[in-house]
């Protein structure tokens, strides 16, 4: 087994044990079994990222063995500068939420766990699949997980917002295997990646094929309009699954649009990217205003997810290497972000047991030390120069301004918006006098939380502050993807 084998399947060895031993009576054991599988499996992806040669966009770290033979179906893994970092995302955030839920879960905690380290280890290999029936298996697989992690840890509407989750995204899909599989039959019974990529497809093919993955990685993204499943599920998730949901779950999607729609249909793409573009701004500026009249802070916390993700997919349609780049950043970097912001409503959550606005105030006051990472947090929210929220969005802006300087302006207002209801959230709930009995009552975070909140800033401010590190590895393989859409003419 190579690395990125035991990156996918050591988390999810460590969930099978953990839900074939683990009871609740031994729930102090299950914690750190789960917190070893999870360090262990973010150790393991470190040497990806140190081992990682730099000035070239072919696929690293390769692993092929035949799977299906009949159909010719293979475990076909590897990493290239687009996929690299989504993949250390993903083994990062799953050691936080871990933590996250060492105390707060108190049922089934083998089986929260053990859905968290699965889910871990499937998303992973979303990320390093070469192989389009692979890729297919993994991206739905990460369904069950996190139907379960809504559906028996969530709130009182849980049943409702996972069958909601459910049905969006596998109906979604459905249309994408029917593209897997004329794909399959184009290339003479092949189903890697690569070899798609160079079909010689008709424009009536390409444009069929870019709407069929559109419906997949548009709802998984999700862009506006589908995108009204995942406020109803952030509010009902646990605070474990809203932070895995919106750090990596939703790059599922924008990340299909880059090995997928991109490269398989560049002439569509191109044709096509318009209508992104417009999709994309009205996420952008329309989502933002909605956010700002929620009073529910993981419904405004949610939508301003589907905001950021706006200037994801408006940074790969612009076509240019700063657009394309800072949208892969600003994927990485929402990771870090929404992630915190989850997680610092969770704490509170956790002490008054609401996530209304109006029921906080004056937070400052009881709760200084987690005020001031919760500030930290809302100005990364906003795009504050020197944190990461600022990084990706500053190259999507630069790079929409060259592409036309309309749609930069248009995306620049965003961060306007951006700050408008982060902070007035962050007033609201945080600055003033202590509002109740319930804020004058609270108690400031304790070690386990302090480390979660920690490691998650430190991340923040070095990436807002040192971005070298994450710009450097995906330059070449962006620019061999641009030089692919743009070259490919229709035969």
């Amino acid at each position: 087994m190579g690395l990125l084998s035991l990156a996918i399947w050591t988390p999810i060895a460590f969930g099978v044990v953990l839900l074939a031993i683990g009871r609740d009576d031994q729930a102090r054991v299950v914690r750190w079994f789960a917190l070893i599988g999870a360090l262990i499996s973010f150790l393991i992806t470190l040497p990806l990222y140190s081992g990682f040669q730099l000035g070239t966009s072919a696929m690293q770290f390769v692993e092929k063995a035949p799977w299906i033979e009949r159909f010719n179906v293979n475990y076909h893994l590897g990493l290239d500068g687009i996929s690299l970092w989504l993949v250390l995302l993903t083994a990062f955030i799953n050691v936080i939420v871990v933590i996250a839920g060492w105390e707060v879960i108190t049922r089934k905690v083998n089986q929260y766990m053990a859905a968290f380290l699965i889910l871990s280890g499937l998303m992973i290999g979303v990320f390093s699949a070469l192989d389009g029936l692979l890729f297919y298996v993994f991206f739905e697989a990460t369904l069950i997980p996190m139907y379960l992690i809504i559906g028996i840890w969530g709130g009182p509407n849980k049943i409702y917002a996972a069958f909601k989750f459910f049905l969006y995204t596998l109906l979604g899909s459905l249309l994408t295997l029917v593209a897997l599989i004329y794909l399959y039959t184009q290339s003479g019974g092949s189903f890697d990646l690569a070899t798609w990529h160079h079909l010689p497809l008709s424009a009536t093919a390409q444009n069929l094929l870019f709407f069929a993955f559109f419906a997949a990685f548009a709802v998984k993204v999700p862009m506006w309009p589908v995108h009204t499943w995942l406020p109803d599920v952030h509010v009902e998730a646990p605070t474990g699954g809203s932070a895995v949901l919106a750090a990596i779950m939703l790059k599922l999607g924008a990340y299909g649009f880059l090995r997928f729609s991109m490269p398989i249909a560049p002439d569509a793409a191109r044709e096509w990217g318009g209508l992104i573009i417009v999709l994309s701004l009205v996420a952008v500026i329309y989502v933002g205003l909605v956010a700002m009249v929620q009073q529910d802070m993981k419904k405004l916390v949610a939508y301003s997810s589907v905001a950021h993700m706006g200037f994801v997919t408006l940074g790969f349609f612009i076509f240019n290497p700063l657009g394309v780049s800072g949208a892969i950043v600003q994927m990485i970097a929402h990771g870090f972000v929404s992630a915190a912001m989850f997680l610092s409503i969770g704490v509170l959550y956790d002490r008054v047991h609401s996530r209304e606005i109006a029921s906080y105030g004056g937070v400052v006051n009881t709760m200084p030390k987690f005020a001031a990472f919760a500030l930290l947090f809302a100005m990364a929210n906003c795009g504050l120069p020197g944190t990461a929220g600022f990084v990706g969005e500053w190259m999507v802006i630069l790079g929409a301004v060259k592409f036309n300087f309309v749609v930069g302006l248009l995306a620049a207002s965003a961060l306007i918006f951006g700050a408008a209801y982060t902070l007035w959230m962050f007033k609201r709930v945080y600055l003033g006098a202590p509002a109740n009995d319930h804020v004058k009552a609270l108690k400031d975070i304790n070690a386990r939380e302090f480390i979660m909140l920690a490691l998650l800033a430190v991340a923040v401010l070095y990436m807002g502050i040192y971005p070298r590190p994450f710009t450097d590895v995906m330059d070449a393989s962006v620019a061999d993807l641009l030089k692919h859409v743009a070259l490919s003419k229709l035969p």
